[in-house]
């Protein structure tokens, strides 16, 4: 069964339901009763989080409100491309986009990359394994590389796509210089469309400044779309660490 995983990572819920539960338990033993009164509250608090997270992670789910593939198909709708050449999936996880470019296009050759942290829930293996499942392994290929220093040529790219990764890139101080290196992979002419919390100003500036700044790279057209008005995403998953700050950019270079 193909696995794309969940943003929401089940360690992160789990670990967060087994500390609301200790705190609880301890406020059972034999103590002051401020001490008490202060660990039930923490705990209260703590499994409320875990709720929360849980609701976030039902959402997210294919079994829920589908909310990741919903995203992921608003990205690819507004990457203008009819699949000649090749293209570059940066910040894979578990290969949907990159796979699902694939079976769109099936004259296509797909290229995933990933730093497949030991932070998340992700791996080439789980890729690769997705990519056999979908019938399409032969034109797609996993590498481990981060998106800062891509290891490919200028231009080698018809198409470069990218989900909520620019933000995660821990090695780079400027989220700006990530899109700088994508577009540095795409051919003059080839198509993007990039998904990430654009709407952040502490990354990445005001939208105005970031689509001049882009332009500035040689970009001849590109536009900035609003994820959260246009999938009328729930308030509820409009959190800033979560959807509250998604947005689309996309166009040619």
């Amino acid at each position: 069964m193909v696995n794309y995983g969940n943003w929401i990572r089940r360690r992160i819920i789990v670990v967060i339901l087994a500390v609301g539960t200790l705190l609880v338990l301890f406020a059972l033993l034999p103590l002051h009763a401020l001490i008490r009164a202060l660990l039930l509250l923490a705990g209260g608090v703590t499994l409320a989080t875990a709720g929360f997270v849980l609701y976030a992670y039902y959402q997210f789910s294919a079994s829920g409100g589908n909310y990741q593939a919903k995203l992921w198909s608003f990205l690819l709708e507004h990457l203008h491309w009819d699949g000649s050449g090749a293209a570059l999936d940066i910040g894979t996880g578990n290969g949907p986009l990159a796979i699902t470019l694939a079976r769109r296009h099936p004259q296509a050759r797909v290229t995933g990359i990933d730093y497949w942290g030991k932070g998340w829930e992700y791996s080439r293996q789980v890729c690769e394994a997705n990519a056999a499942l979908e019938g399409v392994a032969d034109r797609v290929t996993f590498l481990k590389a981060s998106a800062s220093d891509l290891p490919f040529e200028d231009g080698e790219f018809d198409a470069v796509v990218s989900h909520f990764v620019f933000h995660e890139v821990a090695d780079a101080d400027d989220k700006r210089e990530v899109i700088r290196e994508a577009l540095r992979v795409l051919r003059k002419g080839g198509s993007f469309a990039f998904q990430d919390m654009f709407w952040d100003a502490r990354l990445y500036g005001d939208a105005e400044t970031l689509l001049a700044t882009l332009q500035s790279w040689g970009v001849d057209d590109v536009r900035l779309v609003d994820t959260r008005a246009a999938l009328g995403i729930s308030r509820l998953l409009r959190f800033p660490s979560m959807l509250g700050y998604a947005a689309l950019i996309h166009g040619t270079k």
